[in-house]
């Protein structure tokens, strides 16, 4: 951890720390504004916070309030209009464009709402994608995308295409393809919204259960509170701002 100057201000000590040596994602002051016109649309208005590995962080909040242009940014698919995202030590945006795409490879991991798997492909290939983007290939992806497709429960739908699964057996593979590189970061996307409550509390257990076990930080963006229980840290959002933060305090 970085040593912090401390300064006393009457009988208040005021210690001002931004980031630490333990943070996995920090995201600084951020804000992303977009032109419509002559109008300006502040989709999300000066939002930090950080996540540590192991921590699985629930972001709560109507359509239209800002989520998925939040998690998109700290996934570093795209630019916020002010402020900075770090992962680990590194400020994403004085990354070249290679080193960032390489970043998104091999550092987070996606779980979409809409799986986007690759309905041509079994649930096996769905996950080696993932890997030969990483440059893993042949034996050593194949090795890996079974690991992880009976990490997800999915050992006996290897060969399966998404057309042969049910929805919560495709957001399994899409887990497994997100997880397939070992992320240190998982952010998703509504990922229970298209899945009934047994299903999605099933899947949600499995997030919290990966990210604990893998020491994955984890950031869930929904409007589903049936999944609440799955999180250490509860951030609600709305207008694009940070309004209220609840800390669960799981084991």
């Amino acid at each position: 951890m970085f040593s912090v100057p401390e300064t006393l201000v009457g009988a208040t000590l005021v210690v001002v720390l931004w980031w630490t040596m333990s943070d996995l994602l920090s995201i600084r002051d951020i804000s992303k504004i977009y032109e419509e016109g002559q109008t300006q649309v502040c989709a999300v208005n000066h939002v930090s916070l950080t996540i540590q590995p192991g921590q699985v962080v629930l972001i709560l909040g109507p359509s239209g309030s800002g989520k998925t242009t939040l998690l998109s940014i700290m996934g570093c698919l795209l630019s916020p209009t002010h402020g900075q995202v770090w992962i680990g030590d590194q400020n994403v945006y004085r990354l070249s464009d290679g080193e960032l795409s390489r970043l998104r490879c091999e550092q987070i991991g996606f779980v979409f709402q809409s799986f986007n798997l690759l309905n041509f492909l079994t649930a096996r290939k769905n996950v080696e994608v993932a890997l030969n983007l990483a440059g893993k290939r042949g034996r050593e992806a194949r090795e890996r995308a079974d690991q992880v497709l009976r990490q997800v429960q999915l050992g006996h739908r290897l060969d399966f295409a998404p057309r042969n699964l049910s929805g919560g057996e495709k957001q399994r593979v899409s887990i497994a393809r997100a997880l397939a590189n070992r992320p240190r970061l998982l952010l998703a996307d509504e990922p229970t919204g298209n899945l009934d409550s047994q299903t999605g509390q099933s899947l949600g257990q499995l997030i919290r259960d990966l990210a604990k076990n893998e020491g994955t930080g984890v950031v869930v963006v929904t409007h589903d509170n049936r999944i609440e229980n799955i999180a250490d840290r509860i951030l609600y959002l709305e207008d694009g701002i940070l309004k209220d933060e609840k800390i669960i305090g799981n084991a």
